[in-house]
């Protein structure tokens, strides 16, 4: 069993699964106030042309090295918002 870490400790290209571990994608871009620690929520690439989807920090289930894990399945995953790309 790996041990959680952090969300500061989330990296570009960590994997991301549905709460039964199907992957869903990539971690793209984590946003929060490091110095405050507070930790808003992930953008998770989907495909290489697609738009990500946000996921807000409340749905983040596990954080362990390398891999995050949501408390939402596919489903619910595939009905968050898109994020722009400027």
């Amino acid at each position: 069993m790996a041990t959680p870490v952090s969300w500061l400790m989330i990296e570009q290209g960590w994997r991301v699964e549905a709460s039964d571990g199907t992957e869903l994608g990539r971690v793209e871009e984590v946003t929060g106030d490091e110095e405050a620690d507070v930790f808003d929520g992930l953008s998770i690439a989907t495909g290489l042309f697609g738009r990500p989807r946000y996921v807000p920090s409340e749905q983040v289930g596990e954080i362990v090295d390398g891999r995050v894990r949501l408390a939402l399945d596919r489903a619910a995953f595939e009905k968050l918002s898109r994020v722009s790309r400027n």
